[in-house]
């Protein structure tokens, strides 16, 4: 079950490879996220002595969070991969024009899971083939259903 896109992910980028990522959370997070107060339009994933962290994820605090803690909302949130797939992640983030974007969040289990892919940026031209491609399924549909004035 999804709890929220990043669909700014496949406008700015092309998903080569998708991994499946545990998160460390508190506990007021899992509740906020349960409860969809959470963004990911804006985080990235950044590599540190070959561990995984997800930057700039926005989780917004319910108002009913505990009263002894002081909830941060754009804290840097450790991710759980297996090792293997963690070296080759850094092998492939090495490599010129590689990134880690997070794609979603969901629930798995029971469990708030990330995917994260591994992605190449878009040049502009790229960017606009996409919409002009999306604009074309679009007027596809239109005129398979019939509907010539639109």
């Amino acid at each position: 079950m999804s709890i929220v896109e990043n669909k700014k992910a496949f406008f700015d980028y092309f998903v080569e490879e998708r991994f499946e990522a545990g998160l460390v959370l508190e506990g007021w997070e899992v509740k906020a996220i349960r409860a969809g107060r959470v963004h990911v339009k804006e985080a990235y994933v950044v590599i540190r002595k070959a561990e995984l962290f997800l930057i700039g994820c926005h989780i917004t605090p319910l108002l009913s969070a505990s009263t002894h803690i002081v909830p941060e909302s754009t804290r840097t949130r450790k991710l759980l991969l297996n090792a293997i797939e963690i070296r080759k992640l850094i092998g492939k983030v090495e490599q010129k024009g590689y990134t880690l974007v997070p794609l979603n969040l969901h629930f798995s289990k029971g469990n708030v899971k990330c995917e994260i892919g591994l992605a190449r940026g878009k040049k502009q031209h790229d960017k606009r083939a996409a919409t002009k491609e999306r604009e074309w399924e679009v007027q596809k549909g239109r005129i398979a259903r019939g509907d010539l004035n639109a």
